[in-house]
């Protein structure tokens, strides 16, 4: 911990730092955001909460708890809507099934907007090509707004 970019300690989600990255030049990077991880229901999940300050990232673990509650359900909701996203018909009982057991939940980010994206990994690589992973947008009201593929 620096005075500069002071941790935040959350009983729930453990220790939250400022992120930074480290070049190969040995120029250090500090960006817009707090990191961290936890573990829910047995699995690591990777926390990126925004904010410049202990403050602006603190106003926002309320719906990062909010949402690491409802994980149980959204879990299931979030595999469904990337199978539907990415479907050309409505998808059969077992491509849901499938994606709900192959999708896994990696990173909760949280925005200042209250939104949250659900980062998935593809654990069997037969869904999505390596190095890109689907992404669940929840606005500000828990909902699923929308379904992208990041890179």
């Amino acid at each position: 911990m620096s005075d500069e970019h002071p941790i935040i300690e959350d009983p729930e989600l453990g220790t939250l730092v400022r992120a930074t990255t480290e070049l190969g030049d040995g120029t250090v990077l500090t960006h817009d955001w707090y990191a961290g991880g936890t573990v829910v229901e047995g699995a690591p999940l990777d926390l990126l909460i925004e904010g410049t300050n202990v403050d602006e990232a603190k106003a926002l673990l309320p719906r990062v708890h909010q949402t690491i509650s409802a994980l149980p359900a959204l879990r299931r909701l979030a595999t469904d809507a990337v199978v539907a996203a990415f479907s050309t018909a409505s998808p059969e009982q077992h491509e849901l099934d499938d994606a709900a057991t192959d999708l896994s939940l990696e990173t909760l980010e949280a925005s200042a907007d209250g939104t949250v994206v659900l980062h998935l990994i593809d654990t069997c690589g037969e869904h999505f090509p390596e190095g890109y992973w689907p992404a669940v947008h929840l606005g500000a009201d828990g909902q699923i707004t929308q379904v992208t593929v990041e890179s």
